[in-house]
């Protein structure tokens, strides 16, 4: 069932869905995600048993803003503060040490957990919901936060809304088509962003990358003044990363087999398809998504342009991947992406997809 997200009885009936340990289908700007309470280990469970994902791979958490994170954190670094203050709400999560006790189950069991505020008004509407407003004495001047609601959610665990493994969700009607009609989802319209947030382990000292996304390295080193460490930086007695959504070899992947190629290579396999007789070309089973131009696409492929730039990239990629299965296509031949930072997101997608 798709409720429009514009109205505040579709964000109460979500809210009560997930108040009596219910799933809902939220959007958020990265990728629509499978929502439950957070602090609901029963209701967590049922995520995981939904998407057929391992117990023991953690969830991100949403939360409200940066003062909500801390009661699912046990330490929040200075230079994860700082993160929080640039890039909240936004696609920025943040792995930090876990509180004992709470979100076991959307932590996987880890002593760590991840949490993000999420830049979309719905998503915010869902997890405001409940909260007092702001108490303000006759000058205006905000006086004290009130005490929220006894039922206010703390945190969503929020995993992309699709089986575990294949490519996430950017509209509504993507949720329904993995989990049906009797799921509620909020429509929000398609995500702005289109890939999932960027991730960075805050546990060691200094900022560890374990998923590239939209918010980039250099971004993040020029707001924490930490140099952000990739994981194979780690000293070798380091103990390993924390797990972390999404950070699986292979990850992401559509029903067809995506292959990515160099635009050289790409070419190359072109003319060897034109010339291979046995291929019908009513009914093409191979699809090109590439941004070198054609002057004549083949009639034997579909072919899609990716976008010049990388944002527009990353927020058109899931929606062109499920396009292609949607039109039986068994075999995805992909441009590699540009070997720079901003496509450092849209490339790690990519890579995972193809493996």
């Amino acid at each position: 069932m798709i409720l429009s997200g514009e109205y505040s009885n579709s964000i109460a009936a979500a809210v009560d869905c997930i108040r009596t340990g219910g799933l809902i289908g939220l959007p958020t700007e990265t990728v629509y995600g499978l929502a439950a309470d957070a602090d609901n280990d029963v209701a967590v469970a049922g995520i995981f048993n939904a998407k057929g994902r391992p117990a023991d791979h953690p969830l991100i958490v949403h939360v409200a803003n940066a003062q909500s994170a801390s009661h699912y954190a046990a330490d929040i670094p200075e230079f994860a503060q700082a993160l929080m203050k640039a890039f909240w709400p936004g696609p920025l999560t943040l792995i930090l040490p876990r509180r004992a006790g709470v979100a076991n189950a959307a932590a996987g069991g880890h002593p760590t957990i991840g949490l993000r505020c999420p830049a979309h008004p719905i998503a915010l509407a869902v997890l405001n919901w409940g909260r007092m407003p702001i108490h303000q004495d006759e000058s205006g001047v905000n006086d004290k936060q009130l005490e929220p609601d006894p039922h206010y959610l703390w945190g969503l665990a929020a995993p992309s809304a699709n089986q575990f493994g294949r490519v996430s969700p950017t509209t509504a009607a993507h949720v329904a088509g993995e989990f049906g009609d009797g799921l509620l989802i909020l429509d929000g319209g398609p995500c702005h962003v289109g890939i999932e947030s960027t991730i960075i382990d805050c546990t060691r000292g200094a900022p560890v990358l374990l998923r590239p996304g939209v918010v980039t390295v250099d971004q993040v080193q020029a707001v924490c003044g930490h140099k952000v460490l990739q994981k194979n930086e780690l000293p070798a007695q380091a103990a390993p990363a924390p797990k972390a959504s999404g950070t699986l070899e292979s990850h992401y992947a559509p029903q067809a087999r995506v292959q990515l190629m160099s635009a050289e290579a790409l070419l190359s396999a072109l003319e060897m398809l034109e010339s291979d007789e046995d291929i019908v070309a009513a009914r093409p089973v191979t699809a090109l998504y590439c941004r070198s131009a054609l002057q004549d696409a083949s009639s034997h492929v579909l072919y899609r342009r990716m976008p010049d730039d990388a944002v527009n990239a990353a927020q058109e990629l899931f929606a062109a991947l499920r396009n292609f299965d949607a039109q039986g296509v068994q075999t995805i031949w992909v441009e590699i992406p540009p070997d720079t930072p901003a496509w450092d997101g849209v490339r790690d997608r990519l890579q995972r997809a193809a493996s």
